[in-house]
C-alpha cells in the first residue's frame, strides 16, 4: 500500500510540476510577444534587422494639431500630401480609414522598413520591403473587416500558410505584391514583399526583435514622453549599408564595419507652437571605444549678438574633426571626404590643415551669420556676414599660422593691413578686385576670430551685451534641457529666408511652401554618458490664421 501511494503521489507531484511548468512557459511566451512597457507597439514583431521603424498616433486629436501649424499654402500642401498616401494605401484598395480601420486599430501604428527578401542581393539598387503592423484593439471588428474583403480590379487574391498563419497575398499586378495577415487577435500586418511577412511571422513566433538589439529598451527611458505623436528607430549598420549601396560613394564591407553607432531612438511630440524631437544614438556593445563627455559648448554663444540669424557651435573642434575623419571612411552621408579639405587647404595656401590650424584648435568654436550692423544692406552690397571662431589651447602657434596666411595672402594679391574695430587690433584682407573683405584678430587673446562678408567685427567686439544665450527668441527656438551641452545649431529661418534681409536666390515653390511655414529651428547635443549621445530638436512653425476647408484625408496610415 505504501508503494502504491508513494507511487501515486510522485506521479500526482510530477503531473503538478508539469502543469506550474506549463503554466510558466505559456506565461513566458505571452509575456515575450507582449511590448515592454512605452515600447513602440508591434515592436515586438519586427525582425531584429529592420533599417527603420516609425510608430505613429492614431489619435484624431494629434493630426488636427498637426494642421494647424504653418502657413494655409502649407496647411494645403500637407493635405494633398496625406491625401496622396491614403489613396495609394487605402483607396486604390478600396478601403477608408474612417470605415474600415479606425473601429478596431490600436492607438497607435508601426511602420518598419526591411531588406528586401525578394530582390537578389546583386540588385544595383536594392529597395526596401515595407512593413504595416495595426494592433487589434478590438478583435471583433477586425474580424468582420477580414470576413469580407473588398473586391479587387486587378489581380487575384491568393491565400497561403505559412507556420500556420494564414497569409492573404495579391498576385498578378505589377510592382504591387501585397501580403496581408492576421496574428491572432492581437495585430494585423501588410507588407510589400511575400519574402517579408514571413520573417514577421518568424520574429512572432521567437525570432529576435528590434527588442533584442543591445540598448533599444535602454534607449527609450531617457526620451519618454507623454504622448509621443511619433516614435523613431534606425539601426544605423543596416541602414548605412542600405545608404552605401545606394551612394555613387559605396563604402566597403570593411569600413562599414568601423561603424561604432549602434541605433538612435527618437520621440516626436506635438507642441502648442511646433514639433520637438528628443533623441538618444548609443554605441555597439562590442567595442571599446568611449565618448568623451566634454559640454562646454555654450561659452561661444555668449560673444554672439541676439540678432544672430544662424549660428552652429560645439565644444572641442579639434576632437570634432579627428571624429569625423576616422569615422568618415565607414560614413555613406559624410558630406566630403577629410582629404578633400586637406587637398584644398594645401593647394591654395601650401599649409598643412591639421599642422597648421587644428593642431591649436582645441577649444569651443562656432561659425554663424549676423546681420551687417550699418548701411551695407543698400544695394551692392552684404546683408550679412560669416563670423567664425575658435578657442585656442596654443595661441603662440595660433598666432605664428595665422601671420603666415597673412604673408600667403600678401603674395596672391590681397591687400593686407591693420585696421581697428571698436578700438581693438585686427587685421584686414581685401581681394585684389575689392569685392570681398575679410577681418581676423584675437579676442582676449584665447579667441581666434575671422568674418567674411559684411563687416561685423564690431558685432562681437566687444562682448555684446545682449548675447544671442539668453535671449528670449533663441530659448524658445531651442527648447533643450541638454545644460551644459556639447553643440547646438539655431537658424532665424524667417529672417535669414527673407530677400529684404538677405539676397539669396528664390527657393523653387515646392521648397519654399515649407520652409515658409517656419519661424525658426533649433537643434542642442550632448554627451550624456560614455556610450550615449543625446540630441534635441524644435522646429517653431506658424499658425494657420484662418481655417481652411479640410482635405478629406485619413492620417493616421
Amino acid at each position: 500500500m505504501l508503494k502504491k501511494n508513494k507511487t501515486s503521489l510522485i506521479i500526482t507531484a510530477g503531473a503538478a510540476l508539469l502543469l506550474i511548468a506549463g503554466s510558466i512557459g505559456a506565461y513566458l511566451l505571452i509575456v515575450s510577444r507582449r511590448p515592454a512597457q512605452d515600447v513602440p507597439i508591434g515592436a515586438n514583431i519586427i525582425p531584429q534587422n529592420a533599417m527603420m521603424t516609425i510608430s505613429l498616433s492614431t489619435n484624431n486629436g494629434e493630426w488636427e494639431k498637426l494642421r494647424q501649424y504653418g502657413t494655409p499654402e502649407s496647411k494645403i500642401a500637407l493635405d494633398r500630401v496625406l491625401g496622396d498616401l491614403r489613396d495609394r494605401l487605402l483607396t486604390a484598395n478600396g478601403y477608408g480609414y474612417q470605415q474600415d480601420i479606425e473601429p478596431w486599430v490600436g492607438k497607435e501604428i508601426t511602420i518598419a522598413f526591411l531588406q528586401n527578401y525578394t530582390t537578389p542581393p546583386t540588385t544595383s539598387s536594392p529597395q526596401q520591403s515595407v512593413a504595416i503592423v495595426m494592433p487589434i484593439d478590438n478583435p471583433l471588428k477586425a474580424k468582420e473587416l477580414l470576413a469580407q474583403p473588398k473586391p479587387i480590379n486587378q489581380g487575384k487574391m491568393v491565400e497561403r500558410k505559412y507556420k500556420g498563419i494564414q497569409i492573404a497575398e495579391l498576385q498578378g499586378v505589377p510592382d504591387r505584391k501585397l501580403s496581408v495577415a492576421a496574428l491572432a487577435s492581437e495585430y494585423l500586418v501588410v507588407t510589400t514583399d511575400p519574402k517579408a511577412i514571413d520573417r514577421i511571422i518568424d520574429t512572432y513566433k521567437g525570432e529576435p526583435s528590434i527588442t533584442s538589439t543591445p540598448g533599444f529598451i535602454e534607449s527609450l527611458e531617457p526620451i519618454k514622453t507623454n504622448q509621443p505623436f511619433a516614435q523613431l528607430y534606425f539601426n544605423i549598420p543596416v541602414s548605412a549599408t542600405y545608404a552605401s549601396n545606394n551612394s555613387s560613394r559605396p563604402i566597403s564591407a570593411e569600413n562599414l564595419e568601423q561603424l561604432k553607432t549602434q541605433g538612435l531612438s527618437a520621440a516626436v511630440t506635438l507642441e502648442s507652437d511646433g514639433i520637438a524631437f528628443k533623441s538618444i544614438a548609443w554605441l555597439k556593445n562590442n567595442i571599446e571605444t568611449k565618448l568623451a563627455i566634454e559640454n562646454n559648448a555654450e561659452t561661444m554663444l555668449t560673444r554672439l549678438p541676439n540678432n544672430t540669424l544662424m549660428a552652429i557651435n560645439g565644444g572641442n573642434l579639434q576632437r570634432l574633426w579627428q571624429d569625423y575623419s576616422q569615422g568618415s571612411q565607414a560614413n555613406p552621408i559624410a558630406p566630403f571626404p577629410p582629404e578633400t579639405l586637406r587637398s584644398a587647404i594645401k593647394s591654395s595656401t601650401g599649409m598643412d590643415w591639421d599642422r597648421d590650424f587644428i593642431n591649436w584648435m582645441k577649444g569651443p568654436f562656432s561659425v554663424s551669420l549676423i546681420p551687417a550692423t550699418t548701411i551695407q544692406n543698400s544695394p551692392g552690397k552684404f546683408g550679412a556676414g560669416f563670423v567664425f571662431m575658435v578657442e585656442t589651447n596654443d595661441f603662440k602657434a595660433a598666432d605664428r599660422s595665422l601671420k603666415n596666411l597673412d604673408e600667403i595672402m600678401k603674395n596672391k594679391k590681397f591687400k593686407v593691413e591693420e585696421a581697428k574695430v571698436s578700438g581693438q587690433p585686427v587685421i584686414k584682407w581685401t581681394t585684389p578686385f575689392g569685392g570681398v573683405s575679410i577681418t581676423r584678430g584675437w579676442i582676449n587673446k584665447n579667441v581666434a576670430f575671422m568674418t567674411v562678408g559684411a563687416p561685423i567685427a564690431e558685432a562681437i567686439l566687444p562682448m555684446p551685451k545682449s548675447p544671442l544665450l539668453g535671449s528670449e527668441f533663441f530659448e524658445k527656438a531651442m527648447r533643450s534641457q541638454l545644460k551644459p551641452n556639447n553643440g547646438s545649431f539655431f537658424i532665424d529661418v524667417d529672417k535669414a529666408f527673407n530677400p529684404k534681409n538677405l539676397a539669396i536666390p528664390e527657393l523653387p515653390p515646392n521648397q519654399k511652401v515649407w520652409v515658409d511655414a517656419i519661424k525658426s529651428i533649433g537643434f542642442t547635443t550632448a554627451v550624456t554618458s560614455d556610450r550615449t549621445t543625446r540630441y534635441d530638436a524644435f522646429i517653431q512653425l506658424k499658425k494657420v490664421n484662418q481655417s481652411n476647408p479640410p482635405v478629406k484625408v485619413s492620417p493616421k496610415l
